[in-house]
């Protein structure tokens, strides 16, 4: 194996999966809430591992050798992102290192203690950052406006600087599935463009790579994953308390469509996969302009004219337009061409 995510495969697919022991039977038997808890426990250890590791193998986010500077906010997504990838790097039969960096931007009642006494008991080196970005924020910022995007230009940048400082080969961010979508659908919304949240990029500066591996983890279960390991939760009070936040919107907007139709998240997440430049309007994907007939059948061509066999919501499975009409035997009619009459 060359990379650590062939190796990640490998630690985390359904060999692996099935090599590990199920949890012994808790106090009061195989049927009692202590079983049943640790028995789901694992189903949602597995699954977050299996995920990861996939992440990290379809988009080659970590190789053989890299260290991987992993940022720590104190949130329940970057607590797992470490977790987990602590977890993996122990299974890998691969060579990768670890830094947790947190950057405390000293804001009021921010918990200093919390995150050095955190990650000093995980046996990982790490390092504090510390710069006062929330009163250059809070200067500049007038009161009422929304003060994330300042603040997350100003982290990015001091992060960059650390990553060169540490040596570190990858910048590995907590963004999940949830977050990606959201991205989408804010900026077709607001900013007019399709334009998601990448699992993997070269960082603005051109220096460093930066891969998000969660982008496969469905945000329910961090939360879940969070209250299981307790982690030490620090909120955040510049964005994540901001209830007029377009980003909080959005979330809420998703949320309440999956709870009406269950799996559109992930259909939605799916699709930022399946691109399909030719069916858009971007002349810079595809060649509008020089189009021409060609007298040769595409699989993949226009089905524009085809019946559609999309359901609406609650509605049978045929009854996409033309549903119910009888499909015509034999062969088809001739096309009926309907002239105007000749003027008198």
């Amino acid at each position: 194996m060359n990379t650590v995510s062939d190796a990640f495969l490998a630690a985390t697919g359904p060999a692996a999966e099935a090599a590990t022991p199920a949890p012994a039977p808790a106090a009061g038997g195989r049927h009692s809430p202590e079983a049943r808890a640790a028995y789901e426990a694992n189903k949602l250890s597995k699954r977050l591992h299996r995920q990861v590791g996939q992440a990290i193998t379809d988009f080659r986010m970590i190789e053989d050798g890299d260290k991987v500077m992993v940022c720590v906010s104190g949130g329940k997504d970057s607590y797992a992102l470490l977790d987990i990838l602590i977890n993996l790097r122990r299974r890998a039969p691969v060579r990768f290192d670890l830094v947790a960096v947190n950057l405390d931007q000293k804001q009021p009642g921010f918990p200093a203690e919390v995150l050095p006494a955190y990650l000093g008991g995980l046996g990982v080196p790490f390092h504090i950052e510390n710069q006062d970005t929330y009163s250059i924020v809070k200067r500049l910022v007038p009161e009422g406006q929304t003060m994330c995007s300042l603040c997350s230009r100003l982290r990015r940048g001091i992060l960059y600087r650390v990553a060169s400082e540490l040596g570190a080969t990858k910048i590995a961010l907590g963004h999940h599935r949830d977050d990606m979508v959201q991205t989408l659908f804010m900026n077709m919304f607001f900013g007019g463009r399709m334009k998601g949240m990448p699992p993997k990029l070269v960082s603005d500066d051109g220096r460093h790579v930066v891969i998000r591996p969660l982008a496969y983890v469905a945000e329910t279960d961090l939360e879940r994953w969070a209250a299981h390991r307790a982690f030490p939760i620090i909120p955040c009070t510049l964005c994540g308390n901001q209830e007029n936040l377009q980003r909080v919107q959005m979330k809420q907007m998703l949320r309440d469509w999956e709870a009406r139709w269950p799996g559109r998240i992930d259909n939605l997440f799916n699709a930022m996969g399946r691109v399909v430049p030719s069916h858009l309007m971007d002349r810079n994907l595809y060649p509008f302009e020089t189009l021409q007939a060609t007298g040769v059948a595409d699989p993949d061509g226009d089905h524009a004219f085809d019946e559609e066999r999309i359901a609406a919501p609650g509605a049978p499975a045929d009854a996409g337009c033309g549903a119910g009409a009888a499909p015509s035997a034999g062969a088809p009619a001739p096309v009926a061409v309907h002239r105007p009459p000749p003027r008198a």
